[in-house]
């Protein structure tokens, strides 16, 4: 079973998902929800969050932690 963080994911209408560097919204600052799943993320691989990251960067940030600790697969 595959998790998906929902404020990670734009719907592209061309039917995939946008790249964050392509989001509208992507210079706003980061969803509740993406702060909280960050931290997670982050206790789990021992890493620490920049202050200041925008809503698409945080994105970017879930993506690399996701993968260091094998959340998301």
């Amino acid at each position: 079973m595959t998790m998906t963080n929902p404020s990670n994911q734009h719907a592209d209408p061309r039917g995939g998902i946008k790249d964050p560097d392509e989001w509208v919204t992507g210079d706003e600052p980061p969803t509740a929800a993406q702060e909280s799943y960050l931290n997670t993320l982050a206790r789990e691989a021992d890493a620490e969050v920049p202050d200041d990251l925008s809503k698409a960067e945080a994105s970017k940030q879930i993506d690399e932690l996701q993968a260091q600790t094998g959340r998301g697969r």
